[in-house]
Parts: C-alpha cells; sequence; structure tokens
C-alpha cells in the first residue's frame, strides 16, 4: 500500500474507529499514526512484516478488535495487557512461542485465535477471563494439558494439530467447555478420562487422527453419557 493510500485510510478510520492496512510491507507503525489514539476500534494489520508488535500499541485503549495474524512475530510487548476494552485477538500464522502475562488483564476477551504458532505450553494467562467463548490453538506445539485447565471459561478450544499426548482428568471441570477438538494429536486411549465423557458439560469431543481407533472410545466408562449430550445437541439443531 503506497503513503497516498494509507494516508487515506487513515482519514477514513479517523470517521469509523476501523483501520485496515493489509496486505502491506509494515513493519511498524506507519507516520501520524498516533492520531487515532482516541478513536480507533478495530485495527486490522494482518499479513505485514512485524516481527516485534511496537509498545505503542497501549496507547490505542479504545480498542474492541486486533488482527496480527500472517506477521512475521515473535513476541508481544507486555503493554498490551492495557487493552482492557479487547475483545478478539487474531496473531494466528506467526511465530509466538510466548505470550505476556499481561493478557491476563484483558477481561473482556471474547475470542483469542493463535493457531499455527510456536507454543509449546498451554497458556495459562486465560484461565479466569469469564468473558472468552473461544480459544484456539491449533497448529502449535502443545504436549501436555496440566490441571489449572479447570479454571478456562472457554466454550470452544481448539487444540487440533499439536503434539498432545497428556489430557489432565480436571478438563472435566471447566465450567462451560462445550465443544473440545482434540484431531491430530498423540494422544492414546488411556489419555481420555472417563471423568471428561461422563462429568464435564462437553457435547462435541472430536478425536480423530490420534493413536486409538474412535469405536474404542465406547468401552470407556462415561461414553453413554457423553453420547447423550451429544445427542440431545444436535436435536436442537433440527
Amino acid at each position: 500500500m503506497g503513503n497516498s493510500g494509507l494516508k487515506q485510510h487513515m482519514e477514513t478510520a479517523q470517521k469509523t474507529g476501523v483501520l485496515k492496512v493489509s496486505p502491506g510491507k509494515l513493519n511498524q507503525f506507519p507516520p501520524g499514526f498516533k492520531q487515532l489514539e482516541g478513536c480507533l476500534r478495530t485495527l486490522d494489520l494482518s499479513d505485514n512484516k512485524f516481527v516485534i508488535l511496537p509498545p505503542e500499541i497501549s496507547q490505542f485503549m479504545q480498542l474492541r478488535h486486533l488482527n496480527l495474524s500472517k506477521n512475521k512475530l515473535t513476541k508481544l510487548p507486555d503493554s498490551i495487557g492495557a487493552l482492557t476494552k479487547l475483545e478478539t485477538f487474531n496473531a494466528s500464522d506467526n511465530s509466538l512461542s510466548t505470550l505476556p502475562r499481561t493478557f491476563s488483564n484483558l477481561i473482556n476477551l471474547k475470542q483469542v485465535i493463535l493457531s499455527n504458532n510456536q507454543l509449546k505450553q498451554l497458556p495459562s494467562i486465560f484461565c479466569g477471563l469469564k468473558h472468552l467463548d473461544l480459544l484456539d490453538l491449533s497448529g502449535n506445539s502443545i504436549s501436555i494439558i496440566p490441571g489449572e485447565i479447570c479454571s478456562l471459561f472457554v466454550t470452544e478450544l481448539n487444540l487440533n494439530r499439536n503434539e498432545i499426548s497428556s489430557l489432565s482428568p480436571e478438563i472435566a471441570n471447566c465450567p462451560r467447555l462445550k465443544i473440545l477438538r482434540l484431531q491430530e494429536n498423540c494422544l492414546t486411549l488411556g489419555a481420555i478420562s472417563s471423568r471428561l465423557l461422563a462429568e464435564s458439560k462437553v457435547s462435541n469431543l472430536a478425536l480423530e487422527g490420534n493413536l486409538f481407533e474412535l469405536k474404542d472410545l465406547a468401552n470407556i466408562e462415561g461414553y453413554d453419557a457423553y453420547m447423550e449430550r451429544f445427542t440431545a445437541v444436535k436435536k436442537k439443531m433440527f
């Protein structure tokens, strides 16, 4: 995007509160960007060349939606925790291996998409965020789902295409979890807890592409209870 096109986009953003500057070659905030601090609600910087998000992002405190997908990000600044009005955050297709602990300040988050990064652990910073509905961590390198997951409030958790071999039974205590995606991992049948099937609220459990045959799931205690939830949801859809 040329300078004249970018300037026009920024002038429009002052009126609409929405700025999209993708695709492009940006690796830093453009000149004049600071003038949007008080009005910007949606910022789309996807498909650019950011390696590090400038800490000045903290000044855009009216942001509700931030899209950083398809960049070259290796880290995010601690200052991102100042964006307390943020509702959706997308940083898919980057190179993030860690996340700042200040994410736990973003109490209004509803959707977080971090697919296709380099995360090796389930980010505990999202536990306790009571408005978070969707957490997409697919396509990372996570191997263990620890017990602290029980304080995750999401209704949908996508862990497809990781390296998960251990799944804590405490996942059954997730208060709102209904859709759990675990396709293409390293789970054995023994890693699937009977508590997940019998006691959780999960009604859609995707397990294709693991180290067991799906039909063998029926041999685990609690399978009938899971199927009752699954069938009840299906009936509501028709």
